[in-house]
């Protein structure tokens, strides 16, 4: 028998997070997360999206060991300004067992009845920087800390179930010889003269703190007329930069600036933390901290995390000023694969931007639909 109980206390939203490592414990592939983040991401007086978004996260025992979890979300700027009438579902992982996955998600389907919703939709986060998607394929290569990663049968269970693909998305990678800087080197001399513009690189991430929220303006800009997409509010834009800019090489965040010096384009890379995620079995301390910072120093794989461009300058060939400087510093750091995260497979200018590269899709994963 399947018994199912809401998360009300810190114990039991620690019982939420860890409960992957149990599932994974043998998995090569899974990356654990660092469960202080983990925790903070789902604490509502530390994760600010949980002032526009309400979340219900559930753990469902089996004997009384737990055997599976699920986040129910109501994004309310989604739903109440946008119109978008869905019960979104996340962090959702289950033992092999029908009855589990099946109890779990007829349980976001009662809570999203209850705000009278139409449909869900999952896996997905809060907001459009939070993890997404189910892998369907490529489960031989390893996760890394901005997505999550699945055993073949999650799929399965949802089909079974009667979900249907909503969105489709995919990952992938490219070596870094495969940059040949006769590509761009030319044009993005062009482009600059052209337009007026020039780089801005970063040693310290100080200087990238008093344009962070430009970043975020163009993120929104940038992003606004894909399916699903939630805006980045000005509450959440400190929390974002806390966790994320200052965690990353800031000579791997780069801007494009225009004559007034306006940014016009911006991008960030981090630096790959699997490997040293997978030897800190998701802690800080004692050596985990000292783990990711060799990684961020020397980490020879790096994954492609954001790219935004102003629309006024989409399709001018702004990208290749922005491969230029990325070709200057991963030459300087020996980098060796590049990795894209996942990217909507209706993006057709993302793919459009990359084709000189010959990447390689590695992995696929969606978000799978349900209407009540």
């Amino acid at each position: 028998m399947i018994v199912l109980k809401i998360v009300r206390s810190k114990k039991e939203l620690k019982q939420f997070v860890k409960f992957p490592f149990t599932l994974y414990k043998d998995s090569k592939y899974w990356i654990p997360p660092i469960i202080k983040d983990e925790l903070e991401t789902l604490d509502k007086t530390k994760n600010p999206i949980l002032k526009d978004a309400e979340a219900t996260f559930i753990l469902a025992y089996k004997n009384n060991t737990i055997v599976g979890r699920v986040a129910a979300i109501v994004n309310w700027i989604e739903v109440k300004e946008q119109q978008v009438l869905k019960m979104r579902f996340g962090w959702f992982d289950f033992i092999d067992d029908k009855e589990v996955s099946k109890k779990l998600l007829e349980k976001v389907e009662e809570i999203g009845k209850t705000h009278q919703l139409q449909y869900m939709e999952g896996p997905v986060g809060f907001s459009n920087l939070d993890k997404v998607g189910v892998v369907t394929e490529g489960f031989e290569h390893p996760g890394n800390m901005i997505t999550w990663y699945n055993y073949p049968y999650y799929k399965d269970h949802l089909e079974n179930l009667n979900f249907v693909k909503e969105k489709e998305y995919m990952e992938n990678m490219f070596p870094f010889s495969n940059s040949k800087p006769e590509m761009f080197k030319k044009a993005q001399a062009l482009i600059k003269r052209r337009y007026g513009l020039r780089e801005i690189n970063f040693t310290k991430t100080e200087e990238v703190m008093p344009m962070a929220d430009k970043m975020f303006d163009l993120f929104n800009q940038t992003y606004s007329k894909l399916s699903s997409f939630v805006p980045i509010t000005t509450i959440q834009r400190e929390y974002f930069k806390k966790k994320y800019i200052s965690f990353i090489n800031p000579e791997y965040i780069k801007f494009i600036v225009d004559k007034t010096n306006e940014p016009i384009a911006f991008a960030v890379v981090m630096p790959s933390f699997s490997e040293a995620l997978q030897h800190s079995k998701g802690k800080l301390f004692p050596f985990g901290i000292f783990r990711l910072l060799r990684a961020r120093k020397h980490s020879k794989d790096v994954i492609f995390y954001l790219i935004g461009i102003h629309p006024d300058y989409q399709n001018k060939g702004v990208t290749a000023i922005v491969f230029d400087e990325y070709y200057k510093t991963f030459k300087k750091k020996g980098i060796v694969t590049c990795y894209r995260t996942p990217e909507l497979e209706e993006n057709l200018a993302i793919k459009q931007m990359w084709k000189h590269f010959d990447p390689v899709i590695f992995r696929r994963r969606r978000t799978y639909r349900k209407n009540f």
